[in-house]
């Protein structure tokens, strides 16, 4: 016989079958183990994404581009190479449209491609934070948009709607009706009456997590405040393991909250992601991200603040600098626990 694994022919006799036998076997346990190595799965990468162009990516929101059949994040894209903005000054987070990058392989490797071009304001407003779902034929995107580049935080900011059809072309909506000229990150999940409910933290009351419904995702009713044990922002709400999560960015890691109603939610003692990971670029808590459920499996996309040894030498203001992450949580008799130290390996199915 012939082993094309080695380029050999084997004469095989009676009494060498044994010997031939083992041969064989050896070159097909060796070639079924390549076949298993190059088609299995890769970690992703640390980081998962920087944006190119300003070095601040953060805020990542996820969608499944239905006519390019590609995973799609759109972040808030922080001018972190703007020179000279000290603690006092922050034009460095002003001033830019929404990041866009895609994902052709289930979420581990990630093209930049460019901005939202969102039809509203003039050229110096700032996009922030932005929320994306697709409902009977239509993308949604809702933004944080605030009126202008601004070297301090007083100025006012809205929630608003677009609508597209391709992820690429988007219309205008609506500027929501919240009773607050101080809002930010939106997140919305359906609920089981076919109703929707959009969280989001109202900066004039303490900065809590507020939250609203809509019969239609485009007329909204504000309710007040889902939680209010401790101020925090980038609300993310999902279901999954039978429980509905809602996860908070409190500025040390990332608080957790359970509820069955998604409208009473116990919290959990350990945050997410709080202080420093061990691997380069993600050694700084965990900050405002998204989730996504895809196959029974939820990952959690996330940005961190590059600190230490990941600043750029010479740079006095590297600490602006931003990347974003992933992991994948795991529940644990009601809590979420997530290990950033250990490989992530991401898959996203189509349509998650």
């Amino acid at each position: 016989m012939r082993n094309s694994k080695f380029g050999l022919t084997i004469h095989c006799a009676v009494n060498s079958l044994f010997v031939c036998l083992l041969i064989a076997g050896f070159s097909a346990l060796s070639t079924a183990s390549d076949s298993i190595t190059s088609d299995s799965p890769k970690a992703a990468p640390k980081p998962l994404y920087r944006d190119p162009v300003h070095d601040g990516a953060a805020d990542p929101a996820l969608i499944w581009n239905r006519g390019a059949k590609k995973w799609m994040i759109f972040y808030t894209n922080r001018r972190a190479d703007l020179p000279g903005s000290g603690k006092n000054d922050v034009r460095w987070v002003h001033g830019t449209q929404i990041g866009v990058t895609e994902s052709a392989d289930g979420g581990t490797t990630w093209t930049y491609v460019g901005t939202a071009k969102l039809p509203y304001g003039k050229a110096d407003y700032t996009f922030w934070a932005p929320y994306l779902l697709w409902d009977r034929g239509l993308y949604h995107m809702y933004v944080v948009v605030v009126p202008g580049t601004f070297s301090n935080w007083d100025a006012p900011r809205d929630i608003v709607h677009f609508t597209s059809r391709d992820l690429t072309q988007w219309k205008f909506a609506a500027k929501l009706k919240l009773p607050s000229d101080r809002v930010i990150d939106p997140y919305i999940l359906r609920l089981d009456n076919g109703a929707w409910r959009i969280w989001y933290k109202d900066e004039r009351d303490h900065g809590l997590i507020h939250y609203a419904d809509s019969p239609d995702l485009y007329k909204w009713t504000p309710v007040g405040e889902a939680i209010n044990d401790r101020p925090s922002e980038g609300p993310i709400v999902f279901r999954w393991k039978n429980e509905i999560w809602l996860i908070v960015d409190a500025w040390d890691g990332l608080g957790v909250y359970r509820s069955t109603d998604a409208l009473h939610w116990v919290r959990q003692k350990e945050n997410l992601l709080a202080g420093a990971g061990r691997f380069p670029t993600d050694r700084s808590e965990g900050h405002h991200g998204d989730v996504v459920v895809s196959g029974g499996r939820a990952f959690l996309f996330y940005f961190v603040q590059l600190k230490g040894e990941d600043m750029k030498p010479g740079d006095p203001d590297s600490a602006h600098r931003s990347a974003l992450q992933v992991v994948e949580l795991d529940e644990q008799n009601g809590e979420l626990r997530a290990d950033r130290d250990k490989p992530t390996f991401v898959s996203l199915q189509p349509g998650s």
